[in-house]
């Protein structure tokens, strides 16, 4: 049974940092794409981060470039989201999620087979 399991999420200010974090069971990591989604209210679930397998390349959202990062350890089957300079508009549930799609479809959602149950991340003043 494949497991993603999404931790790190939070209150903050704008201007802090928070890292997110997603362990994954029942699957070849290292053979999967990796990605960072997120969802706000009244808005369609939206790209935020890949990892291309096995960890070659990262792709990222124009909205979050040069803020956050995210990386991937395929031995603790391990995925991150290091946000930095959090802003308002980052206030979202964050989920990961897992794919073997083309690489063309790596920013769209309907290609992620595997889903987490989503972290909540909060940035208020």
């Amino acid at each position: 049974q494949v497991q993603l399991v999404e931790s790190g999420g939070g209150s903050v200010q704008p201007g802090d940092s928070l890292r997110l974090s997603c362990e994954v069971s029942g699957l070849t990591f290292s053979n999967y794409h990796m990605a960072w989604f997120r969802e706000a209210p009244g808005k369609d679930r939206e790209f935020v981060a890949a990892s291309k397998r096995p960890g070659s390349h990262e792709y990222y959202a124009d909205s979050v470039k040069g803020r956050f990062f995210i990386s991937r350890d395929n031995a603790k089957r391990m995925v991150y989201l290091q946000m930095n300079n959090l802003k308002s508009d980052d206030t979202a549930v964050y989920y990961c999620a897992s794919s073997t799609a083309v690489l063309s479809a790596i920013r769209q959602p309907e290609m992620y087979r595997h889903w987490g149950q989503g972290t909540q991340v909060t940035v208020s003043s």
